[in-house]
C-alpha cells in the first residue's frame, strides 16, 4: 500500500474520488495527511470528515523554500511515499520539487502543453476562447518548471457548442478524478 499526501488550496473534488475509491476498497492507498496554505480550504474539511490528518500550514510571511521545507516535515512525518497537487494554488521550490522527485503529481485542467501555467477557470475560458474542440486533463510529474514536468495520463473530452466554463470545468474535473484512481497505482507499481 502507498502513503499518499495531499497539498491543496481549495475544494479538493479529486481528493473526493480518492477517498471513495480507498473507501470501496478500489484503490489500495492510504491518504496519510492532507495540508493546505489556507486556513478556510474545504479540502482540509474533506480530509477531516474522512479522519484523514489535516494540517494547516501558512505561507504568509515566508519565503517560499521555508515554506517547502515546513511541507516536506509534515509529508516526512506522515511517511508519504506520494505527493499529490489537488488545486494547490502555490509554485513549489525548486528544493521541494528535487527532494519529491519522481514521487509528486499535478492534475492541470487542460492538455498540456495548452495552457501550461494556466489556473482553474482562466483555462475553461481560454478553451472556448480558442474554439478548441477538445479539452480534457493532465496528470504529470512535478518539477521546477511549472506544468512541464513528464505526462503521466491525459484524459480528453469534447468541447460542445453548448458548453460555458462551468461545463467545461465540471466535464474535466470528472476526468481529473478518474485519471488520479489510474495515476496512483501505476505509481505503486513503479515505486
Amino acid at each position: 500500500m502507498i502513503n499518499v499526501g495531499v497539498l491543496g488550496s481549495t475544494k479538493g473534488t479529486d481528493l473526493q474520488v480518492i477517498l471513495d475509491a480507498v473507501g470501496a476498497k478500489k484503490l489500495d492507498a492510504n491518504i496519510s495527511v492532507v495540508i493546505s496554505n489556507r486556513e478556510d480550504a474545504y479540502i482540509l474539511k474533506r480530509a477531516t470528515n474522512h479522519s484523514v490528518p489535516s494540517v494547516f500550514i501558512s505561507h504568509k510571511n515566508k519565503n517560499r523554500v521555508d515554506f517547502d521545507t515546513e511541507m516536506t516535515q509534515v509529508l516526512k512525518e506522515y511517511k508519504v511515499d506520494l505527493v499529490l497537487l489537488i488545486g494547490f494554488m502555490r509554485i513549489l521550490s525548486a528544493e521541494f520539487c528535487r527532494e519529491w522527485q519522481d514521487r509528486i503529481l499535478n492534475v492541470h485542467p487542460s492538455l498540456l502543453p495548452k495552457y501550461a501555467g494556466g489556473m482553474d477557470t482562466n483555462v475553461h475560458e481560454e478553451v472556448l476562447k480558442n474554439q478548441d474542440k477538445e479539452t480534457g486533463c493532465t496528470i504529470h510529474f512535478v518539477t521546477d518548471e511549472v506544468d512541464g514536468g513528464p505526462i503521466l495520463i491525459q484524459k480528453k473530452c469534447a468541447v460542445e457548442k453548448h458548453d460555458t466554463t462551468e461545463t467545461l470545468k465540471s466535464k474535466v474535473q470528472e476526468l481529473e478524478g478518474e485519471a488520479f484512481l489510474e495515476a496512483i497505482p501505476l505509481m505503486v507499481n513503479n515505486g
